[in-house]
């Protein structure tokens, strides 16, 4: 490899003197280049860690299990009804992950950026060619390869649909790889910018919907009868690339020739309209100026005015916490991604439940549950700046006002959203009998992981790395998060034992008439043991500032 990208610097070399460059590099010269460029980038990023190529290792293992279940199912379903609905159904949906993949993992493969290249002398149209390459090397391709060809044998029947077979499965690989990168090169300046970091970081809550959403599916296939239920969305589907190159191949085992040469020809003019466009966006990227590096126009300075929300709250030491703690929600990546999962998957859970028609209201509970959980190492997302609120904290009083003010900040948010969610599970289910103590219960529980989350918070802080998209835990701190967070959870249940008692002998004494008491009851106790569990914690936290800055300060 070194001897390639020395011939490629070499003609660098030569650009810059004035020379003309006696060789010009074609797609032929550069595409082993590139290829030994990204084993090299995947060798050297193993070797930075043992846990690394451990994780790695087993997720090549588990990828190829994948794809070869998926390989011998999809082989096995050749001749089946459905076959050809679900083959051209799963090669959309592996378009759709090869679109968005960039969007939410801009760092996982470092020729994803072709700006590091923007100082070498390549033609767009051999780069293009090398890129493309390069692309088809890891075990995305080679997953997509397997269902490709899968989907090909199992809708192919008869020696012309073979024929096509052979060249479906190269251009349905090819229009996916080529979909990605022209995605990442039209967006690489927003993807390496804070934003670009806020979606990789959402990306954990895209795989959770998607799960839940993929689940809900699946039943709802089962209920409809199988997959004749897809039918509808497949004619669609098989005539958008690359899912119209596998109906190519249905429609010639079933004769249809006119039908197929329109959706292969569909699948090359998607293959070649994403080619242009992605040289279209190298070119603009390696020439225009990035608008980061432009200085601004000279204007006058932007004044600082307190936001509508700002006014609002309450003057002093709590009210400036809660605006610090509210900021940190809209704009720290790590901060805005906890928080965005935890509103998604806690109403995702008692909804999903409900729509299936097996849910209960006092599923609604579950977000409580995870909303309460940001409450827990509220130090850690200061990071090592929590040197500047430990000066500020000199008794245990104000070690009280700012776990107070932090805890009015997470209720801002959490206690109208619970509500909300339990409101809904109750529409759904059509439940409205049980809405008061399923509100109850609900803010019993959020009062609890409140108090929890505070003590939790000056015991066992942690720290939160901010040049990690995926870590959200220190190294050797691992143990401290599940002590922090497993143990809260334990612990705020078992806070919530009475409340959850006295719903339990008002519904098993048939005193349902009463069962509005866990309302008022809920919503009190609730009040009472998060305000004892942040008079728990303050002196330990105004005790243990030093300890706490240096725990949160190693990441």
């Amino acid at each position: 490899m070194s001897a390639g990208l020395s011939g490629t610097v070499g003609t660098a070399g030569a650009v810059g003197s004035g020379t003309t460059p006696a060789v010009t590099l074609g797609t032929g010269d550069l595409a082993p280049v590139f290829v030994r460029l990204k084993l090299s980038l995947l060798r050297n990023g193993l070797r930075q860690s043992s846990g690394r190529t451990a994780a790695y290792v087993v997720s090549v293992v588990f990828a190829l299990l994948i794809a070869a279940g998926q390989l011998l199912g999809l082989i096995l379903l050749r001749g089946n009804d459905g076959a050809a609905t679900l083959a051209v159904f799963l090669t959309g949906l592996v378009a759709l992950g090869w679109a968005m993949l960039p969007l939410f993992f801009p760092s996982g493969d470092e020729t994803l950026d072709p700006s590091r290249l923007v100082m070498l002398p390549l033609r767009p149209r051999a780069l293009i060619g090398a890129l493309l390459a390069a692309s088809v090397v890891g075990i995305g391709p080679l997953f997509t390869l397997c269902l490709v060809l899968g989907s090909s044998i199992a809708v192919a029947h008869g020696a012309a649909a073979v024929v096509v077979s052979v060249v479906v499965v190269p251009l349905a690989l090819l229009v996916c790889v080529a979909l990605s990168r022209a995605v990442a090169a039209a967006n690489i300046r927003l993807l390496t910018s804070r934003k670009g970091r806020d979606l990789a970081v959402l990306s954990g809550l895209v795989i959770a919907v998607g799960v839940q959403f993929v689940n809900f599916g699946i039943q709802r296939l089962n209920e409809a009868g199988g997959l004749s239920a897809l039918d509808p969305v497949a004619d669609v589907v098989r005539w958008l690339p690359p899912a119209s190159a596998i109906g190519a191949v249905d429609s010639v085992s079933d004769g249809a020739y006119g039908p197929a040469a329109v959706q292969l020809l569909l699948s090359l003019a998607a293959l070649a309209g994403l080619l242009y466009w992605w040289q279209r966006s190298l070119v603009k990227l390696m020439t225009a100026p990035d608008g980061s590096t432009v200085a601004a126009v000279s204007g006058p300075a932007r004044k600082e005015s307190a936001s509508g929300l700002g006014r609002l709250l309450p003057e002093g030491r709590t009210g400036t916490v809660m605006r610090r703690s509210l900021l940190y929600v809209w704009r720290d990546p790590k901060t805005k991604a906890a928080w965005i999962t935890s509103l998604a998957i806690g109403l995702i859970v008692p909804l999903v439940n409900a729509l299936q028609g097996n849910g209960s209201i006092y599923l609604a509970c579950f977000a409580a549950g995870m909303l309460g959980i940001q409450m827990y190492n509220q130090f850690g997302q200061d990071t090592s700046a929590f040197w500047m609120v430990a000066l500020t904290i000199s008794s245990t009083r104000d070690a009280y006002l700012e776990l107070r003010a932090r805890a009015f900040a997470l209720l801002l948010i959490t206690l109208p959203y619970s509500a909300l969610v339990t409101v809904g599970t109750a529409a759904l289910l059509g439940d409205w009998r049980a809405l008061p103590d399923a509100l109850g219960l609900s803010f019993a529980l959020l009062g609890a992981m409140m108090a929890t989350g505070a003590l939790a918070s000056a015991r066992f802080p942690y720290s939160i790395p901010q040049d990690s998209g995926y870590k959200n835990v220190a190294p050797g701190q691992a143990g401290l998060a599940w002590i922090s967070i497993l143990g809260g959870m334990l612990g705020g249940a078992v806070l919530c034992a009475p409340v959850i008692a006295l719903t339990i002998a008002l519904h098993v004494s048939g005193a349902d008439a009463w069962t509005w008491v866990v309302l008022p009851t809920g919503t009190a106790y609730g009040a009472l043991i998060a305000w004892a569990g942040i008079r728990l914690a303050a002196p330990q936290t105004a005790s243990r500032l030093p300890e706490i800055l240096s725990a949160v300060s190693k990441g």
